[in-house]
């Protein structure tokens, strides 16, 4: 893991590698001027030479100094290197991810991607800092600290080895209790940052709802969590400051008795003995330095494998070794194709289809809900891969194209329309990066969308909000729609696309399919009837299988689930689902 993790330092090694060099000049300055201190008691004040005063005075001044301007060059690398890590792994993380298929998506869920590449890189970033810095610091102050304190006056450094067995004791529990509560903290930033996403995306639907109280218990619920893990573990860390306060003035107490005794008897000098409280503090605040780095490594370590998990992660559909780059036509051929989601425990979403579509037909696509109709749209343009049998499109098994051009091919308008921040034109051109505004209008004039953009002050260049926030359902359908058809495809499938948009505005869509893109494949899924009854053909699915795929009058005729849709759907007797439930998702 570490070594995978390190990888990612890339072109921030030098600042990486110079962090530790002038963290450790500092650290020789510093040690050395306690020294450098006594000096000045000893062969300057004591003696009552000022010249050693003044010459010892200037050396501690030029040591400080240059302490100071390796902190600063070492602060400003490890601060580089640290942020540019962070910059790294944020980079890595988002790019493995735009290759995962859906299935890879569901398996981390999108709030705990969001937590990994926020929470956990930050800790990583932390801890990179720490490591470049304070773990070699706090080592190499804690030994150069013990070895002048044994070349001062070794009976005198028998204190501080007590002092350390007692802190290090005292430290090992600690950090053996912590470690445990640290590794359960990340899932239950998980379960919080769920909460959070989930109610600002659907702030609306909580607010019509009035479920206002019920969002607060529940995000307060995750919170708490976090909080109890968090308090058990800063009840113990609490325990290290009382227990590092009893060593030092333990410490300060036996130099003191001790020192005084020894000074009497000329085995050591007043300036030999202040230069020892001062190594007596940076030995015990080095201690507790690395007691802070144990710490910040075991939560680190916790976020480091789950990172690791997301850039290790292959994405379940990947490009053939040689992929077919030319899609021939719009035919698609479904060769009994079995499928199940990953959390099904086996169970098939769709069963043994087998069925053939011509090239340029229309095709609805009608069920209960959860009978497997998004599915099979799914495969189509292998946003999942089947488990049995095989999908063709354009005679081809769509596992041998290059996923990019087949979905340039197959474009698909999804049943949670998503516009994104920008212009209305900004949003079309994700269909076509280089439309014109002319193509942009002829496909909105398809889409029936070009009736609302005329009606605003600004047009094609009025701004959509974050999620489409200011355009209403079924206009963010149409959008949607106009998006989708700026490819070009050959295969447009609609996965419920204009459920959001009245019966008048869904019919002056089907009539512009039909005459302005005759040689597109059209795949229609819909609720309704009405959406899907002009079809060439219809697809009939209930709990994942096929069980009609006829014109709508022999399916009136020899279809009683599609004849039961028809009949309540026509006589408004209510929903077909409460007739009839389907099965898969």
């Amino acid at each position: 893991m570490v070594k995978k993790l390190l990888r990612r330092v890339g072109r921030f090694k030098t600042a990486s590698m110079l962090t530790p060099i002038f963290t450790t000049l500092e650290v020789i300055m510093g040690v050395l001027i306690p020294y450098v201190t006594a000096w000045i008691i000893d062969r300057g004040i004591m003696q009552g030479n000022m010249k050693n005063v003044y010459l010892y005075g200037g050396i501690m001044i030029v040591m400080a100094a240059l302490s100071m301007t390796f902190g600063i060059l070492s602060g400003k690398f490890s601060a580089f290197a640290s942020s540019g890590f962070a910059y790294n792994l944020r980079d890595a993380m988002f790019k493995n991810i735009q290759t995962f298929s859906f299935s890879n998506i569901d398996k981390f869920s999108t709030a705990g991607l969001i937590t990994r590449m926020t929470t956990d890189v930050n800790h990583l970033q932390n801890a990179f800092q720490m490591i470049l810095r304070i773990s070699v610091r706090a080592p190499l102050n804690l030994v150069f600290s013990i070895f002048m304190c044994v070349f001062i006056n070794m009976r005198m450094s028998l204190i501080f080895i007590i002092a350390m067995v007692i802190l290090g004791t005292s430290l090992y529990f600690i950090i053996s209790k912590t470690v445990k509560l640290f590794t359960q903290v990340f899932s239950k930033y998980d379960d919080m940052n769920k909460s959070v996403q989930e109610n600002i995306s659907a702030i609306r639907v909580v607010k019509a709802f009035v479920r206002e109280d019920y969002e607060n218990k529940k995000f307060a619920r995750a919170a708490n969590g976090l909080y109890k893990l968090y308090v058990g573990t800063e009840k113990l860390m609490a325990i290290n400051h009382p227990v590092m306060s009893m060593v030092v003035y333990g410490c300060i107490i036996a130099l003191s008795w001790f020192g005084a005794h020894f000074i009497v008897a000329g085995d050591l000098s007043t300036g030999q003995l202040t230069s020892l409280f001062t190594y007596v503090m940076t030995i015990l605040n080095s201690l507790m330095m690395l007691s802070m780095i144990f710490v910040q490594m075991t939560m680190s370590a916790a976020s480091g494998k789950r990172i690791v998990e997301v850039l290790d992660e292959q994405a379940d559909v990947t490009n053939p070794e040689h992929p077919v780059m030319e899609v021939p036509d719009g035919s698609i051929k479904f060769n009994h194709v079995s499928f199940s989601y990953g959390n099904n425990n086996g169970e098939y979403a769709i069963k043994d289809i087998d069925l053939s579509i011509k090239s340029g037909e229309t095709i609805g696509v009608i069920g209960g809900t959860g009978c497997g109709k998004s599915t099979l749209a799914n495969l189509i343009c292998r946003l999942y891969d089947v488990n049995k049998g095989s999908v063709e499109v354009g005679g081809i098994d769509v596992r041998s194209y290059d996923m990019e051009r087949l979905r340039n091919e197959v474009s698909m308008v999804l049943q949670n329309n998503v516009l994104f921040s920008g212009s209305i034109i900004d949003n079309l051109r994700w269909g076509k990066s280089d439309a014109t505004l002319e193509e942009c209008q002829e496909a909105c004039r398809m889409a029936v969308a070009d009736e609302f953009i005329d009606r605003m002050i600004d047009g094609y260049d009025t701004m959509i909000e974050q999620n489409g926030n200011n355009v209403s359902g079924g206009q963010k359908q149409r959008l949607c729609i106009a998006r989708a058809l700026l490819k070009r495809p050959k295969i447009l499938i609609l996965d419920d696309s204009t459920s959001a948009c009245d019966t008048a505005t869904d019919a002056k869509i089907r009539k512009a399919f039909k005459e302005d893109i005759p040689n597109t494949t059209k795949i229609i899924i819909a609720q309704r009837i009405l959406s899907v009854q002009d079809a060439d053909r219809i697809i009939v699915m209930q709990s994942g299988q096929v069980v009609g795929f006829d014109t709508h009058e022999h399916l009136l005729e020899t279809c009683d689930i599609y004849s039961d849709i028809y009949h309540t759907q026509m006589e408004g007797a209510g929903d077909f689902d409460e007739k009839r439930k389907g099965g898969a998702a």
